[in-house]
Order: structure tokens, then sequence, then C-alpha cells
């Protein structure tokens, strides 16, 4: 019979965050960190070093060798499901569209585990950006498991807030090195503290919080907000602009993200009451702003802004915080230029392509602002009719402006 192996973190993804944050921060932290991963090439060259780079990219350049690494191809089932029913803890960060397709390797991990030993819970640290992770796992890692299995009894589902920047690493950087990753120097993983079974590890860089959903909303219409609101502002300003730095670099710009990023803290002070301080919240704002001028980081306003369709979607950073505006009667029009501003992106990458998805968001485009707002962003024709207005006379404007294949 297998028994739990104590300081085991068994993460599903190898990717930039996985590596760079996740990974690193364990691994640092006294644990093994079991790496499970699609590709093949990352896997065979974990197990083969067994060690890899995190180079932080600041004034200061600093590289970390994170140890104690290996890794299991996801495709071989027997040996995933034996990491996860001898891992002390777990860990998924996939992406929102590789979810699903580890639920039922989960389960049958967790199945096992429970065969081998029927009182030992499994905290699973959801490191994906997403609102209520912890239901959506719940709802689909049920779906996988037999109705008698005790659920709430061993499963600890712990949402997390991911405030770590990782950019597009270049060609030639991956060439140089398949497994080094370049990251900034920010280090601490928001989680909650109620998610867990078992007690929380205790290591660097954890910063369990009571009102999780509170720190989620703080990440979306905050950083993420401001970050995508300074992607679309500058590609407006000007379409040459790569980095964010040059973005911010400009004191007009600099200006209209902050305030874009205030209105919407003023809507977090509202929405939960006693959770942070306008003080606070303006030195974290402050503090993003610093980290998005990060030269060094090389973030590129293409991977900040990308992906259209998920960033301008109904529940994310710009549209969420627009009807939290609109259901708590506070302003929204500078969160609602920086949407209108989104509908012009069109930025690419270092080879000059435009991310894949971004082009079915044109073809919502052309039939009109109110299109994006209403099929994309889940605003009512009728209800939000002021609000659509407004956008159709800023899209109006901005078009004067813009010289671009719309």
């Amino acid at each position: 019979m297998n028994s739990v192996q104590r300081q085991k973190l068994v993460l599903f993804g190898a990717g930039k965050i996985g590596r760079s944050f996740i990974g690193q921060l364990f691994s640092t932290g006294g644990y093994e960190v079991v790496f499970i991963d699609t590709r093949k090439d990352i896997i065979e060259a974990l197990n083969h070093r067994g060690h890899y780079k995190v180079i932080i990219k600041s004034e200061k350049e600093e590289i970390l060798n994170i140890t104690n690494v290996r890794g299991v191809y996801a495709g071989d089932k027997q040996e995933v499901t034996n990491e996860i029913a001898t891992a002390s803890l777990l860990a998924v960060s996939v992406g929102l569209e590789g979810l699903d397709r580890i639920f039922p390797l989960l389960a049958e991990g967790l199945i096992k585990r429970q065969a081998n030993d029927k009182t030992s819970a499994l905290d699973i640290i959801i490191a994906e950006n997403m609102r209520d992770a912890d239901s959506y796992f719940e709802k689909n890692l049920k779906k996988q498991l037999p109705a008698e299995y005790p659920f709430d009894r061993l499963v600890g589902l712990v949402e997390t807030s991911i405030g770590k920047m990782v950019p597009i690493m270049q060609k030639k950087d991956l060439q140089e090195d398949i497994l080094q990753v370049f990251a900034e120097p920010y280090n601490t993983l928001i989680l909650n503290k109620k998610g867990f079974k078992n007690p929380i590890p205790a290591i660097n860089g954890l910063s369990p919080k009571e009102n999780m959903k509170a720190w989620v909303d703080r990440k979306l219409f905050i950083h993420n907000l401001g970050h995508s609101a300074a992607a679309y502002l500058g590609y407006v300003y000007n379409p040459g602009f790569i980095y964010m730095h040059e973005v911010l670099a400009v004191s007009e710009l600099y200006e209209k993200v902050r305030e874009t990023m205030l209105q919407s803290a003023d809507i977090l002070l509202k929405k939960y009451p006693g959770e942070f301080t306008t003080v606070q919240l303006e030195e974290h704002i402050d503090d993003l702003l610093l980290r998005f001028k990060n030269i060094s980081l090389g973030d590129t306003v293409f991977r900040v802004g990308c992906d259209l369709l998920r960033k301008l979607g109904p529940q994310d950073r710009l549209a969420g915080a627009i009807k939290s505006a609109l259901e708590l009667k506070l302003g929204y029009n500078k969160i609602l230029f920086a949407l209108v501003c989104g509908c012009h992106f069109r930025a690419k990458d270092e080879d000059g392509r435009m991310f894949s998805g971004d082009f079915e968001f044109i073809r919502l485009y052309r039939k009109g602002i109110q299109t994006i707002l209403t099929d994309l962003c889940g605003f009512d024709k009728i209800i939000d009719r002021q609000l659509l207005a407004e956008a159709e006379q800023l899209d109006s404007d901005l078009r004067k402006f813009i010289i671009s294949d719309l």
C-alpha cells in the first residue's frame, strides 16, 4: 500500500506561472515538486536535469535555481494517479482552457487515494485567476466521482489570487533553455484561508485571507483592469508601442490608467465595506503601476491586451467592474472608455501575428459596438440603454482618430 509522502506538491501545469511562481514557492519552501504536463519535452527536461532557472527581471537581475523537481507526462494515467494518491498537497495551474481535461485524472487520483487511506484529505490549490473557482471545481469533480465519495471531508478547494506577472519570452530565450522562465520580483500567493482541510503550509510567500472573494475581485478589478486599460489606451494612443513601459512613460496615459483604476477601487470599497481602505487601495494601485513600468520585465502590449473574447467577457475585468458599478450606482465612465478602446485593440506578437481568437472578436465588432456590449459583455439592450448610447458615442469619437482594419 502506498502512503502519503509529506512535503510533496503535485502541480498540474509546468507553464510559466507553474514554474516561476507555484513551483518556485514550494520548492524553496522545502517541498518536492512534481509537475504534470502534456508537453513531453518539458517533462523530459525536468527529469533529465532535476532543476531549472527562474530569472527575476528587475533593476538588478537575479537567477534562482529551483531544485528538487521532476515531471510526469499527463498521458501516463497510472503514474499521474499514483502521484495524486501519495501527494501531501496538489495545485492546478493549467489555464482555464485546460481545466476540463484534468478533472477525470484528479478524480481517479482521489479515488485511489481514498482506497489507500480513507482519512487522508487532499487540499487542491487552484492557481487560476477565476471567480468562484472552488464552486467550479467542486461541481466538475463531483461529476467524475462516485456519489458516495466523502467529498466534503477529503477534498479542500483553495481559491487563489495570482498577481505575479510573467512575460511572453522571445524565441531566442526559449531556444537557449527550454526550462528557464522570466518573472517579476513579486512573489506573494494570496489564497483562501477557509479552503484548507489540512494545516496551511508554513512557507514564505503564502498570504491566507478570510474574505477570499474580495481579494479575487481586487485582483480582477484593479490589477487585471488596470493592466488591460493600459494596453488598450496605449494601443489607441500609439499602435507602434511594443512594451508596457512605453505606454506608462507617457504621463497623460499614466494618469488616465491610474484614474480608471481608482474608479474601480471605489467599487471595491462599497462592495466590500471594511475589507479595504482608500489608502490601502491607492497604495496598491501605485505599486502596480510601478510594476507595470518594469523595463527589465519586457512585458508587451500584445500579451497584456490580447484574448479579447475573454478579457471583455461578461464577468471579467472591464464588463464585470461596470456591472458592479451599475448595481452600486457608482461612476463607470473611465472603465467604459477602456472597454471601448479594447474594441480597437489589434496588437501583434513578435512574428507580426494577432492572437488567433481575436479574429472572432473582430468579426463580432464589425456588427457594431452594441453587438460586443450585448452579445459578448452581457449588457441588456433595454435596462442598459444609457450605457449602450454612451459606448456608441465613445466608439464613434475613437473611429475618427484611428486608422485600422476594423
